[in-house]
């Protein structure tokens, strides 16, 4: 991969590919509704990507991965709380009040918010960089998935559209503060945000009235989940970790478009004059991210860490003993100051009080 596009390697395709399984889950999920109560599939998807990465994360050896690459650390916990929080019970609390209180048509069109709670509170709250083209960038995509989802009515800002809007906002500073974890294990993280997501969902259904469905539909289900939501996850956390919040939060924005992409070959509906306009407008908005380039002459203040890393430009330490790469340790990172083109990632989390 050339210089110049180094700095998109690995985040924008980890960011991409998250967005792709995510967005592939919602047609698979419709595929299985028919008799379901939706409230109980949310259940068993989260089960199964917590169930599912619990035995990637327990049968690492046997997989032939490389052992937990930062486990977590006590000072992790608050945040971890908080993510489970606001993204596993609030979020989805929310959600399925505010559904019952408003229309499918217009729950789909406020969805949207939560791509644009992420990016906001990234950029006001953590000061994170941004530019005219990424905010162009970002404008684009989410027209798009708004043009996408809207269905010629209105959305009607009642009580239920209010309540999704609260859940969207519960995602955005989930997403937020999903990055405080993102030097940490991914599959442990996205595991117990898995299982405590699903046993919360699992719970509400069942006590709403909720009943069970066959064996095999509870596979199908798990398997989705695990994909959609546990493997998706995790490469969206590793999106965090190399291009911060913002960013990753704007290529996962195309996930609505993904699903609607798959929904016209598995439904066979035909491609409408507003699917091509959508596209478009996510394509502009693609093309405006993937062809940023933010450097500026930056500082590194003194850090310490744990994280998986290689010897980079960023991990110029003394090492006793065998290593290989990349590798987990602590480590301290001693101040500097340089110019390379990158993102607010990991060893960029320096504020921006102007538009950089």
């Amino acid at each position: 991969m050339s210089n110049h596009h180094s700095h998109l390697w690995p985040g924008v395709p980890l960011a991409l590919g998250a967005a792709v399984l995510f967005g592939a889950s919602a047609p698979l999920s419709k595929l299985l509704t028919g008799a379901v109560d939706p409230w109980l599939l949310a259940g068993f998807l989260y089960l199964g990507a917590g169930v599912g990465l619990a035995a990637v994360h327990w049968g690492r050896p046997l997989l032939g991965l490389a052992n937990v690459e930062a486990p977590l650390q006590r000072a992790n916990l608050p945040w971890l709380g908080a993510v489970v929080l606001f993204g596993g019970m609030l979020g989805p609390l929310f959600l399925l009040l505010g559904l019952s209180q408003t229309s499918a048509a217009s729950g789909s069109l406020l969805l949207n918010l939560e791509g644009l709670a992420t990016m906001a509170i990234a950029w006001v709250v953590f000061r994170e960089s941004v530019d005219r083209r990424l905010l162009l960038g970002a404008a684009a995509i989410l027209a798009g998935a708004v043009l996408l989802s809207w269905n010629g009515e209105g959305v009607s800002l009642d009580k239920g559209g209010l309540l999704i809007a609260l859940a969207c906002l519960c995602w955005g500073i989930d997403n937020n503060l999903t990055r405080k974890l993102s030097s940490a294990d991914p599959v442990q993280i996205a595991m117990i945000k898995g299982l405590v997501a699903g046993c919360t969902n699992l719970v509400l259904a069942l006590s709403l009235g909720a009943a069970l469905p066959s064996g095999d539909w509870i596979v199908s289900g798990a398997v989705v989940g695990f994909l959609g939501i546990g493997v998706s996850l995790v490469m969206f956390m590793l999106g965090l970790r190399y291009l911060g919040t913002a960013r990753t939060g704007a290529y996962f924005s195309l996930a609505p478009f993904i699903g609607a992409a798959l929904s016209l070959l598995l439904f066979r509906e035909s491609i409408t004059t507003q699917f091509l306009v959508a596209g478009g407008l996510m394509a502009l908005g693609l093309w405006l991210h993937l062809s940023e380039r933010h450097d500026h002459s930056h500082e590194h203040e003194a850090l310490e860490h744990e994280h998986a890393h290689v010897h980079d430009e960023h991990h110029r330490h003394q090492h006793a003993g065998e290593m290989t790469e990349p590798h987990s340790h602590w480590h301290r990172h001693e101040p500097m100051r340089h110019k390379h083109v990158h993102y607010p990632d990991l060893h960029h989390r320096h504020r921006h009080d102007e538009a950089a």
